[in-house]
């Protein structure tokens, strides 16, 4: 029962957060660096994940939406199926024509139909439904991401701790909240970087699916969590985005 009680408790914390996932940086050590004490507004950035130099391209996958949704073992952590059934049709992975100026392998985000595309050769792209920044929050440019990481920490910035007190233990301090299924940050998270500064926006997986299709986070491009692997596992470099 206890275990029941806390698992709940955790869940609650997690659903009231879920807006403010996206507005801090992962720190690789559990303690604030002297900018963070100087400046409570400053957080340094993540190490460097490393991208591989070299591309693989994977051909799109078939539409067994049951096995691409279905549940994965990852590192430590089982992946839960998601209820794809509930979800609208368009916004489930699926390759599409897709006619672009931008180059292969790059990402758009196109913030009113809810999709990011992963541009491919031949006028196609691998298109994924997502959620996305509430009124406010939403973000447009060019960028790239720069970094990505697997099972990235949420760590929650001392601005946002003063709104929300309950966050505390998972501030900059605290060390941030531990990678997991329950992390808003999903399975993967992706770094948008502009003109070489860190946004604070990120692509990554969540475990709120039911939030695909809609606006509804801090500003980030949420996607199912197989969805966000899927990507993760395309992307290379640099990787160009552009957010429309």
């Amino acid at each position: 029962m206890s275990f029941q009680i806390s698992r709940r408790s955790l869940l609650a914390v997690v659903a009231s957060s879920i807006l403010s996932a996206c507005t801090q940086v992962p720190k690789p050590g559990l303690e604030a660096n002297a900018a963070d004490k100087a400046n409570k507004n400053v957080i340094t950035p993540p190490e460097k994940a490393p991208i591989e130099p070299e591309r693989k391209d994977e051909p799109a996958p078939k539409l067994d939406y049951a096995k691409i949704y279905g549940p994965v073992k990852d590192e430590s952590y089982d992946v839960p199926a998601v209820e794809y059934g509930a979800i609208k049709p368009e916004f489930l992975r699926q390759e599409v024509a897709y006619a672009t100026d931008e180059p292969a392998y790059s990402i758009v985000v196109d913030t009113q139909k809810m999709f990011l595309y992963w541009v491919l050769p031949g006028g196609k792209a691998i298109r994924y439904g997502v959620g996305l920044g509430a009124q406010g929050r939403a973000w447009k440019g060019r960028a790239v991401v720069h970094w990505k990481r697997k099972w990235p920490r949420w760590t929650v910035p001392d601005d946002m701790v003063a709104r929300q007190p309950h966050l505390k233990k998972y501030g900059i301090e605290a060390g941030g909240m531990d990678p997991g299924l329950s992390n808003p940050l999903g399975a993967r998270a992706m770094y948008i970087f502009q003109d070489g500064q860190d946004t604070l926006y990120r692509i990554h997986g969540s475990p709120q699916w039911r939030s695909i299709g809609k606006n509804a986070s801090a500003g980030c491009v949420r996607m199912l969590q197989q969805d966000a692997i899927d990507l993760y596992n395309r992307v290379r470099g640099k990787t160009p985005l552009l957010v429309i």
